[in-house]
């Protein structure tokens, strides 16, 4: 058995203070992230009664793709930690490129789903009691208009791992989102005036999308050295497809009027135009995935 090391008194003093060190940034960032909502509803403390709850509502439903598109990067991250931790930047660049290509796929298939048939959702989860017809419309909308910074807020969620895992502490995820809270809050002030909740919720998008940009550029200087270019080509063309099965959706969903038999067919209707839009925008993850899924019914393995 080892004999215990004995640590001398300024050992003790100095560990707690290195915890803090290293603890500090990601505090800053977390808490920074949460008062994006303590600024939104300041903000809709001034408009009329039922603001708040449309918010609330909308934010919490429009959430769920982004929650189910983070868990592949919950799952990896121990990966790119060991990888970062031994020095193996080349593989932890292509583990974080790939988690950010699915992870925006994820996201951005929700998004489209989210687009296309938010009253129908908003209308079987809610619309029952003195939630009337009113209150799905309007939380719907504002559904709809969150939806614009979901890709935002994945990015963040997947981009802020690697920058807490390197040996040093670093503060830039805190900087950005320090940036984008502050445009939040801008436009926020420019915009709910005039407005309303769907001005709330254009502040919210653009302030988590700066926040993402700026995470995109800064991770391959500090952190990772990954194709911010390539990434972000990649998302886009995820994007458009996006756009495209959101707005056929949209086109769609009122031609069945019950909104669970609607949705239903949308479940199907919108993976299937998103993904024959991102084959013609030769989307790599698209691609990859098709023929994923092909060698699998036709090899068995």
């Amino acid at each position: 058995l080892r004999r215990p090391v004995r640590r001398g008194p300024r050992a003790a003093r100095t560990a707690p203070l290195l915890g803090m060190t290293v603890l500090a940034p990601i505090v800053v960032f977390v808490v920074s992230r949460q008062s994006q909502v303590l600024v939104e509803r300041f903000l809709a403390s001034t408009l009329p009664a039922g603001a708040i709850s449309h918010l609330n509502y909308a934010q919490k439903v429009a959430q769920m793709p982004m929650v189910l598109s983070l868990m592949i990067c919950t799952v990896t991250f121990p990966v790119v930690a060991r990888a970062m931790a031994d020095g193996q930047r080349e593989k932890a660049r292509r583990r974080v490129e790939r988690d950010l290509a699915l992870a925006g796929m994820v996201v951005l298939l929700g998004t489209a789903v989210v687009l296309g048939y938010a009253p129908q959702i908003i209308d079987i989860l809610f619309q029952r009691g003195a939630f009337d017809a009113a209150d799905t419309e309007a939380t719907a909308q504002v559904m709809r208009v969150y939806a614009a910074g979901l890709l935002g807020h994945c990015l963040v969620g997947a981009l802020s791992r690697p920058f807490f895992s390197s040996t040093r502490p670093t503060w830039f995820p805190a900087f950005a989102m320090g940036t984008g809270l502050l445009v939040t809050m801008g436009a926020g002030y420019a915009l709910t005036y005039r407005f309303g909740v769907d001005g709330i919720a254009t502040a919210n998008a653009l302030g988590i999308s700066t926040t993402a940009l700026l995470l995109l550029m800064g991770l391959g200087t500090r952190v990772v050295p990954i194709r911010a270019r390539e990434v972000a080509v990649s998302l886009g063309r995820l994007a458009g497809a996006a756009l495209v099965a959101g707005a056929a959706g949209w086109a769609a969903a009122p031609v069945l009027p019950d909104p669970v038999l609607s949705l239903a067919a949308g479940c199907l209707h919108v993976p299937a135009v998103f993904f024959l839009t991102g084959l013609a925008l030769r989307s790599p993850e698209v691609v990859s995935l098709l023929a994923l899924i092909r060698r699998r019914f036709t090899d068995g393995r």
